[in-house]
C-alpha cells in the first residue's frame, strides 16, 4: 500500500514506539507493531494494535503510573 501521506513510499510491516500522555501521566509502549512508511517514516497503528494500546495505557492510568516504559504486550 502507499503512503498515503508522502504518496511515494510503500507501507511495509514493522516495529515502533508509541508515547501516550494525558493528565501528566506519560506511558511509552515499545515494540508496537506498526504499518512504516519506507519514504517518509510515517507510522501507522492497525485497529486492534490501537485498542490494545489504548486498553494496556487505561489499565496503568487506573494503577496510579505516571511514568512508565514498558514492551507492548500483544493480545494472544
Amino acid at each position: 500500500m502507499n503512503c498515503p501521506i508522502c504518496k511515494h513510499g510503500t507501507l511495509r510491516l514493522g516495529f515502533s514506539s508509541a508515547t501516550l500522555e494525558r493528565g501528566g501521566a506519560v506511558l511509552v509502549f515499545k515494540d508496537v507493531p506498526a504499518d512504516i512508511c519506507d519514504n517518509c517514516g510515517e507510522v501507522f497503528h492497525r485497529e486492534e494494535i490501537t485498542r490494545a494500546l489504548l486498553s494496556q495505557a487505561e489499565t496503568a492510568l487506573k494503577q496510579g503510573v505516571e511514568l512508565d516504559i514498558r514492551r507492548f504486550a500483544q493480545a494472544a
